[in-house]
């Protein structure tokens, strides 16, 4: 039986990533794809792919393993949980632990750069404990490493575009930002294709330094954007003063802190070498996506 043949489950699968991974699947000729989402049903595009739906709720553990039956390739995309610490690695560790009791060969997992232990609750301390989970799970398993999505770029770029101001504690060390369609993609391939156990780093095709990015935006927005090195301190009082819960903003402020310390800066040929395209520049995905945004 080749593994396009096989089961493969999708978690997350209503979400932005989830959907985008789904399509590609089909589009790459697996037969047999479940949907797992807290609420199935409810997605238009999902039932337009004709994959199962099951529901699969992360904050309800009992509702996992039954998802899982059957299934014998899984992706574990993250999940958003950041509104307080503990909760997402608690969800990982659930969704782990299921997928060994409903008999899931081998489980694909959305990290990110540098997975690494840290005193208190972060982002990469639940990717770092995550990975640990896989290891002594006793599943074979990918680790797909994402540097950040070059969507991110949008959700500070409406107030730089506004203020002439880009602020970062990245100290104008880059980032090889990827776009989440240049992801999904990778994670199909990945959920098709690999076997035994590996750690891949995922990014775009160069590292992109905050300067650029607003000088990037300054062109393609014929407005005048700065970029500004703050401390990390500035950055996550800067974001709790704009509304944005404590905890994510701290872990907004420790991947900048990640940054300025060059572990977004790597670049690997990843993208390409499991989806047989390269991936797209930032420049490339700003120009298609900031005109909606600027609208």
């Amino acid at each position: 039986m080749s593994l396009a043949d096989k089961q493969l489950l999708v978690t997350g699968a209503s979400g932005n990533l989830g959907k985008a991974v789904v399509a590609e699947l089909r589009r790459l000729g697996a037969k047999k794809v479940i949907a797992a989402t807290r609420t199935p049903g409810r997605s238009e595009e999902l039932a337009a792919l004709g994959v199962e739906e099951r529901e699969a709720d992360f904050d309800r553990p009992e509702t996992l393993q039954a998802a899982f039956r059957g299934a014998e390739r899984l992706l574990l995309i993250s999940t958003d949980s950041l509104h307080a610490p503990g909760v997402r690695i608690r969800q990982h560790r659930a969704a782990i632990q299921a997928a060994v009791g409903a008999g899931v060969e081998h489980v694909v997992y959305t990290s990110l750069p540098n997975a690494h232990p840290t005193e208190g609750p972060s982002i990469m301390d639940d990717h770092f404990w995550t990975e640990v989970a896989l290891f002594e799970s006793g599943l074979n398993w990918t680790i797909l490493r994402n540097n950040l999505y070059a969507e991110v770029i949008l959700r500070f770029a409406q107030f730089a575009l506004k203020t002439g101001k880009l602020a970062s504690a990245t100290q104008s060390q880059g980032r090889s930002y990827v776009t989440r369609e240049d992801c999904a993609r990778t994670a199909a391939a990945a959920l098709l294709n690999s076997t035994g156990k590996a750690i891949y780093d995922v990014t775009g095709p160069a590292s992109v330094a905050q300067e650029q990015v607003a000088s990037i935006l300054s062109r393609l927005s014929g407005k005048s954007v700065q970029h500004v090195n703050v401390t990390p301190e500035e950055v996550e009082k800067g974001l709790v003063a704009a509304g944005i819960p404590p905890f994510a903003a701290r872990s907004v402020r420790g991947l900048d802190e990640e940054t300025s310390r060059g572990y977004h800066a790597i670049i690997t040929p990843t993208v390409a070498n499991l989806t047989g395209r390269v991936p797209m520049p930032v420049e490339n995905f700003l120009q298609t996506a900031l005109p909606a945004l600027m609208a």
